[in-house]
């Protein structure tokens, strides 16, 4: 049976193939064939890759990017299903769900919510379990640049403390589901559905910190 990142990557697929390559995401003005050569370039050209954290290499991957994504579309979309390369990390079943879990939901949910009139979808429990488990490790990445502590309260699932406060700093609490809690922890907050509780300075210094990987 496919593993959890497995499933959410054959879902992103098939969404990209119902909304085609030109359709709008939440990752700035990249269109769907933007992001599905984004993630071909993630797991196939590792030497490109690296752009998205060494500056200087950053012309390089947006020109390997570029050229993935000018390729035929029902091809680059059978790429991204396809996976990993049996020489990658990821191609190991438990590096796959540690490493693309959130990563291939938080991407699904950038085409879904990237138009007008989206509706929350109903996650699976086992992917719910999935991204609760992911929160910890994400936030320690993604929350680096935040100040303040941040808390996450998912009611029916838990409530855990995945960042510690800088000195000086009290914490902020996210209430909502895990999908939706990890959404904003990546920067989504104008589509995700969470409340905060904190005072009006830390959520506001939360809100202004640079997030996500």
């Amino acid at each position: 049976m496919p593993n959890i990142a497995q499933q959410e990557r054959t879902a992103l697929c098939q969404t990209f193939v119902q909304v085609g390559p030109d359709a709008p995401t939440l990752c700035g003005d990249w269109t769907t064939r933007d992001l599905a050569a984004h993630l071909v370039l993630r797991e196939r050209r590792p030497d490109a890759a690296l752009g998205a954290i060494l500056p200087a290499l950053a012309g390089h991957t947006e020109k390997v990017q570029n050229g993935i994504a000018a390729g035929n579309w029902p091809a680059l979309v059978e790429k991204v299903l396809d996976g990993p390369p049996r020489w990658h990390p990821a191609a190991i079943d438990k590096i796959d769900v540690a490493s693309n879990t959130a990563e291939f939901f938080v991407h699904h949910e950038d085409v879904l919510r990237g138009g007008e009139g989206w509706e929350p979808r109903e996650l699976t429990p086992q992917l719910a379990k999935g991204l609760w488990a992911a929160l910890p490790q994400i936030g320690r990445l993604a929350l680096r640049k935040v100040p303040v502590g941040v808390v996450a309260d998912c009611p029916g699932v838990g409530r855990r403390s995945i960042k510690k406060p800088k000195s000086g700093h009290g914490s902020v609490v996210i209430s909502g589901g895990p999908g939706e809690v990890l959404l904003s922890i990546f920067g989504r907050d104008a589509v995700a559905q969470v409340t905060f509780d904190g005072s009006d300075a830390e959520v506001e210094s939360y809100k202004n910190a640079g997030r996500g990987v």
